[in-house]
């Protein structure tokens, strides 16, 4: 059976046996202008007719699906925000396991979180609940082709600042995160993956040429996605550890076995290392697997303070 953290929707994978995990309001968006769809630098061929496709379906936005060719995301405004704001920052969240982006964007905690920190909140959808990260069981599209679609969409829909953007994920999402980042890590300004790293076997190296500003949050005691990973499908497959993937961001960084710093905030006992360029946090918890936008609003408030970003109608 599939189980909905808090009846979210942000999915523990079917194949668990762990139970008991812890863990709006709507805006009528104005149409677009069809004519600037033609504008946007798709490169595949069914792109070809996105104008179309815009024309059609215009306005999206909360609970009514921003469509692309090959997916789908759902978007909520920060409130007194609207459709091309200047400089508008967005936090990309990707569902767990049989998850979807509906039930992301309903979560009354995730928009609290954006209307506070002035950002967009953009609840991304896999296929059928799944992401095909690529070591993953299944592979239904391209991943990386359809982030880059939808960081295109959301730019010229929305307005959203292309600099001043996180990715985060929580479960299957999390190890979604880790291979977008690995894939190109100046796909999005920083990531916050919580409960979810790399699968094995992982990467000796990753392509990107870029050291990412990632700030990862686990529980001690997760058992759906523990810290050094598990076996699933009778053997077939099995999540990394999450030290060890770390280290193939250490050894690209050329830190490896460097100390980290080790502080405390609230409940969080973190570890960061300092690479040249980049930021790698490790904050764990001592509960089990469950995300809270508390954790993602603080990697994204870790994010700015990395990046030197202005703080921008943040309360």
């Amino acid at each position: 059976m599939c189980l909905d953290l808090e009846g979210q929707g942000i999915g523990v994978p079917c194949w668990s046996k762990a139970s008991g995990m812890k863990s709006g309001r709507k805006i009528s968006w104005s149409r677009l202008l069809v004519a600037a769809a033609a504008l946007l630098p798709f490169s595949l061929p069914q792109f070809a007719d996105h104008a179309s496709a815009q024309a059609a379906d215009a306005a999206c936005g909360e609970e009514t699906a921003c469509e692309l060719p090959d997916g789908r995301y759902y978007v909520h405004l920060p409130e007194g925000g609207s459709v091309g704001d200047v400089g508008l920052g967005a936090i990309f969240f990707l569902h767990g396991h049989r998850g979807n982006g509906l039930n992301g964007i309903r979560n009354a905690s995730f928009r609290k979180m954006a209307d506070d920190l002035g950002v967009a909140f953009i609840a991304v959808e896999g296929l059928e609940g799944r992401w095909s990260f690529p070591t993953a069981p299944d592979h239904k599209r391209d991943e990386f082709a359809f982030f880059d679609h939808v960081l295109a969409d959301a730019e010229q829909r929305f307005g959203i600042d292309r600099e001043r953007t996180m990715l985060s994920g929580f479960s299957s999402g999390a190890f979604m995160t880790w291979y977008l980042a690995c894939d190109d890590a100046g796909r999005f300004s920083g990531y916050a993956p919580v409960a979810g790293a790399f699968w094995e076997p992982l990467p000796e190296s990753c392509t990107s040429k870029q050291i990412p500003y990632l700030f990862h949050t686990h529980g001690t005691s997760d058992t759906v996605v523990p810290m050094k990973g598990r076996w699933l499908g009778d053997g077939r497959w099995k999540q990394g550890d999450v030290l060890k993937s770390f280290d193939v961001w250490l050894r690209q960084a050329g830190i490896a076995g460097t100390s980290p710093e080790i502080f405390e905030v609230g409940e969080l006992a973190c570890r960061k290392w300092a690479p040249e360029e980049g930021a790698l946090e490790l904050c764990l918890h001592s509960g089990g697997h469950s995300v809270k936008a508390e954790w993602i609003r603080r990697a994204w408030q870790r994010l700015g303070e990395a990046r030197h970003w202005p703080a921008i109608n943040s309360r």
